[in-house]
């Protein structure tokens, strides 16, 4: 029960993604066509929402569920790896017509093809964890 705040959440999230066709891969194709604003003018405000909120954390010294302070750390700079990982990302949400987040949302909205992607999702997760030391950084 004390988790439940954050499936509340994650609820209410899948519905704003639903309703906003986020998840739709029609929309997705859209925009990788270059052919709607719709999707770039969702991820502009996430990332908008995204950098008010991390000034907001580091701003008020705010703290975890549990009460640990919240540490955010700086990310390397290096060109290469971004644009490797963009690439690859951006590859896997094109091919597949959903990035991580709607793979649940369609999972639960009934489309059980999505199945094999979460599977695959998972698998190459897993796959990084175990080769991320051998990789260059």
């Amino acid at each position: 029960m004390k988790l439940f705040r954050f499936f509340a959440v994650g609820v209410l999230f899948g519905i704003t993604l639903t309703k906003a066709e986020a998840i739709s891969w029609y929309r997705i194709y859209e925009m990788f066509m270059f052919q709607s604003f719709h999707m770039y003018g969702i991820i502009s405000v996430a990332i908008f929402v995204g950098v008010i909120g991390i000034r907001f954390i580091k701003k008020r010294d705010l703290k975890d569920y549990e009460g640990q302070p919240i540490e955010l750390h700086d990310k390397d700079k290096s060109i290469a790896r971004y644009l490797f990982g963009g690439f690859m990302f951006g590859l896997g949400w094109a091919l597949v017509g959903a990035c991580p987040g709607p793979i649940f949302i369609l999972l639960g909205t009934g489309v059980p093809a999505i199945a094999v992607v979460l599977f695959g999702a998972l698998l190459g997760t897993y796959a990084y964890g175990l080769l991320k030391d051998k990789l260059p950084h």
